[in-house]
């Protein structure tokens, strides 16, 4: 996957996940790549993290490192 889409993917994901209620929406967004993302995809995301984070929201650095 581009890195651009699969930014854009993740950004949604914590988009959606910022308007629910409560504190753990960083967790939230980490179980939803558990249980939707394949580990290629995750191994990806997490590449990208250890490269800077480029784009990525705070919700997704914060639920990446929770992966």
């Amino acid at each position: 996957m581009s890195p651009d889409k699969m930014v854009y993917m993740a950004n949604q994901i914590a988009t959606f996940f910022k308007t629910q209620p409560g504190v753990d929406q960083a967790e939230k967004v980490a179980n939803h790549l558990k249980d939707f993302w394949e580990p290629r995809m995750r191994d990806q995301l997490r590449a990208h993290v250890e490269a800077g984070g480029a784009g990525l929201d705070a919700v997704v650095l914060e639920s990446v490192r929770r992966l």
